[in-house]
């Protein structure tokens, strides 16, 4: 696996351009090494993170240099894909919690009967949230997280529950 090594420098002042980067760093899932380095692997879905990062630097009158970069001993690069991959599996139990809370939300509409169209679309909203989000986590994570699969399995069953509750919503709608 190669690797872009992301050597970057802002000035501090204004703050909101190195905040701006550091956040898009983060949102692309790039891999905190040093001081102002970063790594992602050399993927083709890092690109565009990688050249909206290089953007808001030179927009902070800052520079982003890119290197390509390989473990130099099979150790090493084990260690970044292992530290790369640990960064996704914290994603992914972020995710889960949402997805146990989304779980928790609907049992509670359903414990107080509360099958309203307007309850509805706030759980439809919820659950398109965490497709987009599982949806960007599974593309950064290109070595499989362990907790990939769990994740999509909570995934579906959050899809399903907000099926059984379309359906209760309905019910106690056409009853009226």
């Amino acid at each position: 696996m190669r690797w872009q090594v992301l050597v970057v420098r802002i000035p501090a002042e204004p703050s909101r351009h190195r905040v701006a980067v550091w956040r898009e760093l983060r949102r692309v899932g790039a891999l905190q090494i040093g001081q102002g380095v970063w790594v992602v692997p050399d993927v083709a879905v890092f690109a565009d993170g990688v050249a909206r990062v290089i953007e808001l630097a030179r927009r902070g009158e800052g520079e982003v240099l890119v290197l390509e970069a390989a473990g130099r001993a099979e150790a090493d690069a084990a260690r970044l894909e292992g530290l790369f991959t640990a960064e996704r599996g914290e994603e992914w139990a972020e995710f889960l919690t949402e997805c146990a809370r989304f779980d928790a939300e609907i049992d509670k509409e359903i414990g107080i009967a509360k099958f309203t169209m307007a309850e509805l679309e706030e759980e439809e909203h919820s659950l398109e949230r965490l497709r987009r989000w599982h949806r960007d986590i599974k593309a950064r994570d290109v070595f499989t997280a362990p907790a990939a699969a769990e994740a999509a399995a909570q995934l579906e069953h959050c899809a399903g529950r907000l099926a059984d509750y379309t359906e209760r919503v309905f019910a106690a709608l056409h009853q009226m």
